[in-house]
């Protein structure tokens, strides 16, 4: 700082000089020349001097602030060297505590093994003999309280639950005007004559081969008298062939070119007839906003039969029911009603899709934006998954109501035999058993257990333990009662 102040000095005096040089040149005189150059370096000499005063006193204040924070630090590290001491400090203590503490659980546990000893000695028994009698006096003394109170308790819960329940799917089933139908996929198609057989199997086989690779069903044609059958695991193919053979029969008609133009119109009226299907049965039930896919697939089940009865008249019936019971018990009446109509939609696809029909009904309605209430209240519809949700539970009551009602599903006399076989196989698995029985038509099974094996709280543990066998290990529709019997009889002959 102080060279540039000379500088910008020494640049004056230069100037003055010069200015000197110049005035003396024109004015020729010497004296008023020397006395320019006088001030000059009078005034230089004054902003040199001011110049280091200056700079002299910046130096100070610099020097005084350097000062001021070396102090700042050094007081800081002191400080920090007194925290670490304390810290050193404390960590010592605590070890010291620790070794401490240590010692006195030794004591403890000597102390408790003693008199452990000491008690194991008087009373002649070890800890786990002393315990497992303990147990004994405390199940034998509170066995028959606890008896008497389960009974109290599942004798209240029937009181109070069974009487709402009963009362909310009465009125739910009075509401409901359905008839009690079984319908079936029509799979074979009655012909007018035996001739027919022959033109619709055409010269070496042309007309019934045009038939299958338009319609992708296997056409059989047997000895049986009037009559073709439609082999196919998609129902809607099997209906586009069944409308293209009548309509093919009607016109008379039968070769290669028109079965194309006839399969091709019955496409379109199954399709029209799919999609109307749909609409109708959410105008039906009374819910909108369900996605235009959706309604197609749940058309798609009006060709679909689950044990002879019509899926679609299936998920309308239970949508009904499902509104009625939502309605009384405050939960999402049209949440409920989507979810139960569309509950069955997987199965409309599970010959194009791997899976249990209620994961991938699930998965598209949850592809089209569905409420998350709805997906999950459809992929809950059976019991791998948990319903969690007042509506993913009405949607199982109502599936287990419709499916099981009289006259709802054929099942043929060699499957309801195995049925009763199984559920009285898994009662007698258990420890106890004398008999078991499955009556009312697989609705309850009636256990007779060994009074002498199986005691009161032992025989309420049972009815349960069977009932989860039950279900976890079969597939059955409805529920189905487990009515666990003991009694004991003394018998003496008088003589």
């Amino acid at each position: 700082m102080l060279e540039i102040i000379l500088t910008v000095a020494g640049l004056i005096v230069g100037g003055g000089v010069a200015f000197g040089a110049q005035k003396i040149k024109q004015n020729g005189t010497v004296a008023k020349s020397d006395k320019i150059i006088a001030d000059a370096q009078n005034k230089a000499s004054e902003i040199i001097l001011k110049a280091s005063d200056k700079a002299k006193k910046e130096a100070d204040d610099l020097r005084r602030e350097v000062k001021n924070q070396e102090n700042a630090v050094a007081e800081r590290e002191h400080k920090l060297l007194n925290k670490i001491d304390e810290l050193d400090k404390r960590a010592e203590k605590l070890r010291n505590s620790e070794v401490e503490l240590e010692k006195i659980k030794d004591e403890v546990r000597a102390i408790r093994n003693n008199q452990q000893e000491k008690l194991e000695k008087i009373a002649k028994l070890t800890k786990d003999e002393a315990a497992e009698k303990l147990m004994a006096m405390t199940e034998r003394d509170v066995r028959n309280d606890l008896v008497g109170l389960v009974g109290k308790l599942q004798r209240e819960a029937e009181d109070s639950a069974e009487q709402k329940a009963e009362m909310i799917i009465v009125t739910a089933m009075e509401r409901m005007a359905s008839d009690v139908t079984t319908e079936r996929t029509v799979t074979a198609v009655a012909l007018p004559d035996e001739d027919m057989k022959g033109r619709i199997i055409g010269k070496e086989g042309r007309n019934i081969q045009a038939l299958q690779k338009a319609t992708g069903v296997d056409i059989l044609v047997d000895d049986t008298p009037g009559m073709i059958v439609l082999s196919s695991f998609d129902p809607v193919r099997r209906q586009v062939a069944r409308m293209s053979l009548e309509m093919l029969m009607k016109d008379g008609r039968i070769h290669p070119a028109r079965i194309e133009e006839v399969v091709a119109k019955a496409q379109v009226q199954i399709d029209k007839e799919i999609i109307r299907a749909g609409e109708d049965a959410a105008r039906e039930v009374g819910v909108v906003g369900i996605p235009p896919e959706m309604l197609r697939l749940l058309g798609e089940l009006k060709f679909r039969t689950s044990y002879g009865q019509n899926v679609l008249q299936h998920s309308k019936e239970m949508a009904q029911i499902a509104g009625s019971i939502a309605e009384e018990i405050g939960a999402d009446v049209r949440i409920t009603k989507i979810a139960t109509l569309l509950h069955d939609v997987g199965k409309a696809v599970t010959h194009r899709i791997e899976g249990k029909h209620h994961h991938i009904g699930a998965e598209l309605a949850r592809k089209y934006g569905m409420d998350d209430r709805i997906v999950h209240a459809i992929e809950a519809h059976h019991d791998d998954i948990e319903a969690t949700t007042p509506e993913a539970i009405i949607v199982r009551v109502c599936d287990a109501l419709s499916a099981a009602r009289p006259g709802a599903r054929n099942i043929s006399a060699e499957n309801f035999v195995e049925r009763m076989r199984e559920l009285e196989n898994v009662a007698v698995s258990f420890d106890g058993i004398d008999k078991a029985y499955a009556i009312s038509a697989g609705r309850e099974v009636r256990v007779i257990v060994r009074p002498e094996k199986v005691d009161d709280l032992s025989a309420i543990k049972l009815s349960r333990d069977i009932a989860n066998k039950i279900e976890s290990t079969m597939q059955y529709p409805g529920t189905i009662k487990v009515n666990v019997i003991r009694e004991t009889r003394a018998v003496e002959y008088a003589k």
